[in-house]
């Protein structure tokens, strides 16, 4: 693997960040820092969703400009993503100059070309998810299904995309392709989709929709979602019309778009039959997650149960982000819905990250201070079979990501831990020290030292700062590639002093941990 190119769903920026957003930002995250321990060029795109009615309508009733509202809440997401520590490459925004006009070119070039055509149309139209909905998609309560509410009428003339053309040729791309689209059961939703489903409108009439990108030469219409927020994933490469930038040529077709269940059908049939009519290849991957419920209920404002992930950070006191990112990267298998409660987020961290992996770096360091005076000898080096379970746990941890397993490749870094700790427990080193078997005593130290290396690269991506303290700890090289990893990590001579030794994570409940925590 040469380069790695990762995009999120752009967010709607009429109102704050929540949990759900956070999860697949820190879901991407993870699977980013996990690859760029794998490849040189890895590039990962987010960014926020700027127009429409629902902004337009939102500014009107606080008495601001659409552009303010766009810039305060833009701001609301990026502060919240550099809290849970997402080092994204590029943060695009729709209002951006370059991508509006990027965005009319290529609305404008579909129309040249035929795949766009003026059409007077009457349908149920989605405020909430601003779009038409076809009568068979409505509940038995002619509701939409997603927000519940029942759809308004609206009769104008917009342009309409010529989807009809590309329906067979998508359909054959994605029996073709198995893995374009995981987890693999979501292909038949898809396909089951585009059996019944028609040209779409892309743009809306602008006495409806003002905050929009203008139709080039028809002022009367603005571009709709569909090609403007779905196109940023090819304009933040610096693609134009004809003109495809080299930073495109690098990345695309080899991109991974992690999306909402919700969004689907918008990404694999709306967004794949535009990239066909612009005869540009299809994303290599759509990986689609679940929603993320609180408490075992769906997040919803009118059960008052919207959570802000800064507002978990601030609850628990969390100086670093980590402990929340490892909860929401396992908190779900890939495709299924996750669940976020308080009680299990304290049982869940305080058992991987601080009884178990903390706890086993703590006091073999501590011991080797006690027994050695913190220094590593010759003798204490040897190999060990616990040494091939460690290495081979970084292959299965590949195979996982590779499959965007996870939760499961969270778990077997925990079995990992579980399975030192158990060695621990077998050798008993303050036994050897107390009959006086030294060498052996140290033997069993450095052993685990040596795979608490391999653990300190394999949890980075979940918990980057708690990797990097011990990492110092530990004098390991963090940015050592997985392919590189080996269980002879340890130098001989003085290792460390009884100083340098903390914990890396301290429990939720403890004293120090959360005076000021709150349920």
């Amino acid at each position: 693997m040469d380069k790695y190119y990762l995009t999120t769903a752009i967010d709607y920026v009429n109102g704050a960040p929540h949990i759900g957003h956070a999860y697949e930002k820190i879901l991407s995250d993870v699977i980013v820092k996990h690859y760029s321990q794998r490849c040189e060029d890895v590039y990962f795109l987010t960014g926020t969703d700027e127009h429409g009615i629902k902004i337009q309508k939102t500014a009107a009733e606080r008495g601001i400009t659409p552009k303010e509202m766009c810039d305060e809440n833009s701001s609301k997401f990026k502060e919240a993503w550099k809290a849970l520590g997402i080092d994204y490459n590029k943060f695009i925004r729709t209002t951006d100059e370059e991508h509006e006009a990027v965005v009319q070119r290529i609305f404008d070039k579909l129309l040249k070309q035929g795949d766009i055509y003026k059409h007077s149309y009457e349908g149920l139209y989605c405020s909430g998810c601003e779009s038409f909905l076809n009568p068979k998609d409505l509940t038995e309560d002619g509701l939409c299904p997603i927000h519940h509410k029942k759809p308004e009428i609206v009769s104008e003339e917009n342009y309409f995309f010529k989807l009809s053309k590309y329906k067979d040729a998508l359909k054959k791309h994605i029996q073709d392709n198995p893995e374009f689209i995981l987890p693999k059961f979501r292909a038949n939703e898809v396909l089951n989709q585009l059996d019944n489903i028609d040209d779409f409108s892309v743009s809306r009439s602008s006495a409806s929709v003002e905050w929009g990108i203008p139709v080039l030469g028809d002022e009367e219409q603005r571009i709709y979602v569909w090609i403007d927020a779905l196109s940023n994933y090819i304009t933040a490469l610096g693609w134009d019309v004809d003109k495809p930038s080299e930073k495109f040529e690098k990345y695309w077709p080899v991109v991974h778009h992690v999306i909402g269940k919700d969004i689907l059908k918008f990404h694999s049939i709306y967004w794949g039959g535009i990239l066909m009519a612009l005869g540009l290849p299809l994303p290599k991957q759509l990986l689609v997650h679940g929603f993320i419920n609180i408490n075992q209920e769906k997040m919803s404002k009118t059960l008052g149960n919207v959570i802000a992930p800064v507002d978990i950070l601030k609850a628990w006191d969390l100086q670093i982000p980590d402990a929340f990112r490892y909860y929401m990267a396992s908190a779900a298998m890939i495709g299924k819905d996750g669940n976020y409660s308080d009680e299990d987020f304290k049982e869940k961290v305080n058992a991987d990250l601080a009884n178990s992996t903390g706890n086993l770096l703590n006091r073999t360091l501590s011991m080797l201070v006690k027994y050695f005076d913190g220094e590593i000898k010759e003798e204490f080096l040897i190999s060990s079979d616990l040494y091939k379970t460690a290495l081979g746990k970084v292959k299965i941890v590949e195979n996982h990501f590779d499959n965007y397993e996870i939760a499961e490749a969270g778990n077997e870094i925990t079995d990992l831990v579980n399975i030192t700790n158990k060695y621990v427990t077998d050798n008993a080193p303050w036994t050897l020290a107390k009959e006086g078997k030294m060498t052996e005593c140290g033997q069993v130290l450095a052993t685990v030292l040596n795979v608490m290396c391999v653990v300190c690269s394999l949890i980075y991506p979940y918990c980057p700062n708690i990797a990097k303290d011990m990492a110092r700890q530990l004098s390991f090289d963090l940015n050592t590639k997985l392919d590189d990893l080996t269980c002879d990590n340890l130098k001989v001579g003085k290792f460390i002093t009884k100083e340098e030794i903390h914990p890396v994570f301290l429990r939720l409940d403890s004293e120090l941990a959360d005076k000021t925590a709150k349920k």
